[in-house]
């Protein structure tokens, strides 16, 4: 095939990812140098993003049999650098400088978060089953490390182990549904399957048993009950920044990929599929929100709080007519801005390390009274999540509401109402906590290191997009309506 000037246009935000990973590589090897990896990274990623702006004008275009570039594509893309950057920020502030901060290697943990959102760059772009499996599998590697990177924390180890065999064991499903879909409609392009299902109508039993496993796979990589267990364990032993990380590019990477899969070949959503999905997505609101109410430690609540916010996506995917496409960007876009948001002050309460996140509940209890700044971020977080009006997270849900009642899917839109109802309490309480006043507490704010200061000026400008979004949604309306899957 030729290569042509819009081809590197089009890949250049993968291409500078990876020129980036590289240079990172041999800066490491050359000399090793936290403060310098840390520069490196954000200079190679904030171009990237930069990058996106010229390919968005050569798009649409098919790159490679493997990748097509458009408007969709596009936005993932720069909603999953802009996570890998706040990542990045927080894990500097993290893994800290001189004697206070993180006992072993640090400069590894950037270049292995560089090449998970390599891999997500290639999955949101992936328009061929095996693109989709390489994205996945240079997302999931990495990511394996990144888990038990504190590894001296058996916490941490025991994490990364289980999220390894759990996500090993998901890609072996992933594999196998694929074999049986290109065996029944003999090709391995999403449009090629579209087109070989739509020919015969109903998808036969193979190529349903085949969707059914890939779902399967995709569903371990999101957390989705029944395939949700690796979820709270992995959150709690995993640093405050990769489960960051985890919790936002990761998982956006992956349902982008799922919503091309599923509105290229329509067949796929309809039948027993459809209701599997819908079983899937009640239960994963249900008891999402039914065992967060237990938790005592916030990192565990935030887990089993994602397995609810995906079960609500998976509303609109259900739907996959009208606003679907729209309503999927809007709820990405939100969901990813309050989860930075939350880790992002588990990562600063977490600063220098000390052996153990601080992640238990009690550890918060009158913040307020010590750190106002962070309190006031982590507030805004929560009433987010809880999709409280004048938050980012109300315009999400109100366009999943929107666009299960548009195609009439009353169980799923009363499993979401009453689901946000339960998430109500939970995030209340957490925010009770902060606000509680200890017997002899002086107020005084911590003093902070510069690299936290960054982290901190950083989950500020969060927490203020989260307000102007719940005010004035309209410049993300409009971004959405753009990328729609037409490209």
């Amino acid at each position: 095939m030729e290569f042509t000037t819009q081809h590197f246009i089009a890949l250049a935000p993968l291409l500078i990812t990876s020129a980036t990973i590289i240079v990172v590589m041999l800066a490491i090897a050359w000399r090793r140098n936290h403060s310098q990896t840390f520069l490196l990274s954000v200079a190679g990623l904030n171009l990237a993003l930069l990058s996106i702006l010229p390919a968005l004008k050569v798009a649409p275009l098919a790159v490679t049999p493997l990748l097509q570039i458009d408007t969709f594509a596009c936005l993932y893309m720069a909603l999953i650098l802009v996570a890998t950057l706040a990542c990045v920020t927080l894990a500097h502030a993290y893994l800290g400088d001189g004697g206070s901060g993180y006992p072993g290697n640090r400069e590894e943990l950037y270049l292995l978060i560089l090449m998970a959102a390599a891999g997500g760059l290639v999955l949101v772009s992936a328009q061929h089953l095996a693109g989709l499996f390489v994205g996945l599998e240079l997302l999931s590697v990495p990511v394996y490390g990144l888990v038990a990177y504190a590894f001296f924390n058996k916490r941490s180890l025991e994490a990364g182990i289980k999220y390894m065999v759990l996500s090993a064991a998901g890609s072996a499903f992933l594999l196998f549904g694929m074999a049986l879909l290109y065996a029944d409609s003999g090709s391995l392009s999403f449009v090629g399957i579209g087109q070989a299902l739509a020919a015969t109508g109903l998808p036969s039993s193979l190529a349903q048993l085949g969707l059914g496993m890939m779902l399967i796979g995709l569903a371990f990589k999101l957390s989705l009950v029944p395939f949700h267990l690796w979820t709270p364990d992995v959150y709690e032993g995993a640093p405050a920044p990769v489960a960051a990380f985890l919790a936002t590019a990761s998982k956006v990477a992956v349902f982008a990929v799922m919503v091309r899969l599923f509105q290229i070949s329509p067949a796929a959503s309809s039948g027993v599929l459809s209701n599997v999905l819908t079983i899937i997505a009640i239960a994963s609101i249900l008891f999402g929100n039914l065992l967060a109410l237990t938790q005592s430690n916030l990192k565990r609540l935030l887990g089993y709080s994602s397995i609810a916010h995906f079960g609500y996506l998976l509303i609109a995917l259900v739907a996959s007519k009208g606003l679907a496409v729209e309503a999927i960007g809007v709820y990405l876009v939100t969901y990813v801005i309050t989860s930075l948001g939350a880790f992002g002050v588990i990562t600063l309460m977490s600063s220098p390390y000390n052996g153990r996140d601080a992640d238990a509940l009690y550890e918060y209890r009158g913040l307020f009274w010590r750190r106002p700044y962070l309190t006031a971020v982590l507030t805004v977080m929560m009433l987010s999540l809880a999709g409280i009006p004048l938050t980012a997270g109300f315009i999400g849900k109100f366009y999943i509401i929107a666009t299960g009642v548009e195609s009439h899917q009353w169980w799923l839109v009363a499993s979401l109402v009453l689901g946000s109802a339960i998430g109500v309490f939970y995030y209340l309480r957490v925010m009770v906590t902060l606000y509680l006043i200890e017997p002899n507490l002086r107020r005084h704010d911590a003093q902070l290191h510069w690299e936290q200061r960054a982290g901190g000026v950083m989950l500020l400008a969060i927490a203020v997009l989260a307000f102007f979004l719940g005010l004035y949604p309209q410049p993300l309306l409009n971004l959405v309506q753009q990328s729609g899957l037409a490209g």
